[in-house]
């Protein structure tokens, strides 16, 4: 009956110490806090363990300095002191010998503090000091029953009470121990999760608003991700996780490279680089450059390979203009040696001519001669005006006049090809900031291009407007031969001609006037329909109010 009793008290004890711990889990897990309401609560379980105290042979026994030892233990002296006084009130009311109970309950209290102090500053866990109070408490306890002769002739007693408070502190302990470590595991696994959240939200965050490729494949080919700025990069609104999605991506061209670098990484397990094209949804493909990585797993076997790849379009643009540059750079070093020593002849070569003309008057072939001469000296001079900077005096001009200028200029050479001019101006005045010689002989290539195209005569319709943009559109369409599509991008290149005696030269001087004028030139053509150019120029800043009136 004693073994039931005693029992019952430590699994209440067990319970009570458990309750807060179960209404805490309910609301979060925070650590033990708040010592004045932890003392409170643990005083009113020392009453209850007092009432529940077991009597046996005339003995009382409870546990009622359990939860004064764990309070010193684990919330410090105040929260200690108050439970104790819970205690010493609940004893005092329950039986006689006041002052024993009370000097008793004073020297455990003041002896309890002193040694948190001690332990407080030796850093010991509250488990350990829950220990070592159980130990002080036995000590303090033979100390209080020697010192005022209580029961000092039943031993037995005093070891079955001592038994009873050390096995409520420790069973007391190991469920405060457990619920914190309950909690402490909680909320590293809610810490966990939270920073994985946030790592996972920035890594969506840049994977989904990068303009790179991003694609993890495995060993196999097999695909894991493909990432969102293949929509807005390629034009693939979704796209499956499958080799065959892949494979549709990547030019054709390219796929066998493709294949021989995934292999050389799983066999080297190193990064590899590689320049390979994509196709686009509209079927046109954009060069990319692609880093490739494989990541290994624990037993060293190659589990994913992620491929990022950049668009180098730009890059590739800036290289052929870079490389254009230095074309020109050569063909002009070249151009001015070559012009001066054609030019020393050539002079020596028309004053002779003429001599001979004069002294022989009817040379057959004096004016052919003569004409051919005069066609070396336009390329020499053409060659020249490309190769030396110059220093030409801008203002600003109206662009219909510089037109109308050349025009009249070229409309002899077209009543005898039997071409005609149709104008389709929308306004009379298109001031631009240029040097005017320049921009007629832009024109005049253009225009004599498409004079010569137009071996059976025709129409040239010459266009001039205000755009949108604020920028003059002089368009010239013509009924020629046409150029095909895929000569278009080298037009204005040295040396490049669709003619047969042609140089290239005239569209390519007229390219660098353009662009110094902070213009473009677009053509648009059509084998055996005609071609249409499209000069752009930005007007004149003070005057756009005065454009198209």
């Amino acid at each position: 009956m004693f073994l039931i009793d005693y029992i019952v008290n430590l699994s209440i004890f067990s319970l009570l110490v458990s309750v807060p711990f179960i209404f805490r889990s309910f609301i979060n897990f925070k650590p033990l806090k708040h010592p004045l309401w932890g003392g409170l609560y643990a005083g009113v379980v020392s009453v209850i363990l007092v009432l529940l105290a077991v009597k046996q042979q005339g003995y009382v026994y409870d546990i009622r300095y359990s939860p004064v030892i764990l309070m010193f233990a684990y919330l410090g002296p105040i929260p200690g002191i108050i439970t104790g006084l819970f205690a010493l009130s609940v004893r005092l009311l329950s039986s006689g010998n006041w002052m024993p109970a009370i000097e008793g309950w004073a020297f455990i209290m003041l002896a309890f503090s002193l040694l948190h102090i001690y332990f407080s500053r030796r850093q010991l866990p509250p488990i350990k000091r829950s220990l070592a109070f159980s130990g002080a408490y036995v000590l303090l306890y033979a100390c209080v029953v020697f010192t005022f002769r209580i029961m000092v002739n039943e031993p037995l007693f005093h070891l079955q009470y001592v038994c009873f408070v050390i096995l409520g502190v420790l069973l007391g302990a190991l469920l405060i121990e457990s619920h914190e470590r309950l909690r402490r595991t909680i909320a590293e696994r809610n810490e966990m999760e939270l920073s994985l959240l946030e790592s996972e939200y920035q890594y969506r965050l840049i994977a989904e608003n990068t303009s790179d490729l991003i694609v993890v494949m495995d060993p196999d080919h097999s695909i894991r991700y493909f990432s969102p700025s293949h929509a807005f990069v390629l034009g693939y609104s979704s796209l499956s996780l499958n080799r065959a999605e892949l494979d549709r991506i990547i030019s054709p061209d390219d796929a066998k490279m493709f294949n021989q670098t995934i292999t050389k990484i799983l066999n080297q397990k190193k990064s590899l680089s590689m320049e390979i094209r994509f196709r686009h949804t509209d079927g046109r493909l954009i060069p990319f450059d692609s880093l490739c990585k494989p990541v290994e797993g624990k037993d060293g076997r190659i589990e994913h390979i992620v491929i990022i790849s950049r668009d180098i379009s730009e890059r590739k643009k800036a290289e052929e203009f870079l490389l254009q540059s230095e074309k020109l750079s050569i063909v002009g070093e070249l151009a001015a040696g070559v012009a001066h020593e054609i030019r020393n002849p050539l002079t020596t070569l028309k004053g002779f001519l003429q001599l001979y003309k004069i002294e022989n008057p009817t040379m057959k072939y004096g004016d052919l001669l003569r004409d051919e001469l005069e066609r070396i000296e336009i390329i020499t001079s053409e060659l020249l005006s490309m190769a030396k900077p110059q220093a030409a005096m801008y203002t600003v001009a109206n662009v219909k006049d510089v037109i109308e200028q050349t025009l009249e200029f070229l409309t002899p050479q077209t009543l005898l090809s039997n071409i005609e001019f149709i104008r389709e101006y929308e306004g009379d005045y298109f001031p631009v900031t240029c040097a005017k010689h320049q921009l007629k002989q832009v024109f005049l290539n253009v225009l004599k291009n498409a004079i010569e195209s137009m071996s059976n005569g025709g129409k040239i319709h010459i266009g001039m407007q205000l755009d949108e943009a604020g920028e003059c559109l002089i368009s010239i369409q013509d009924q020629g031969c046409g150029i095909p599509e895929e000569h278009l991008h080298r037009l204005g290149q040295p040396f490049y001609s669709l003619k047969e005696k042609g140089t290239g030269l005239g569209l390519m001087i007229s390219h660098k006037i353009i662009k110094q004028y902070h213009g473009r030139i677009i053509y648009d053509s059509k084998v055996d329909i005609g071609t249409r150019i499209e000069i752009r120029l930005p007007i004149h800043n003070h005057s756009k109010d005065r454009a198209g009136k």
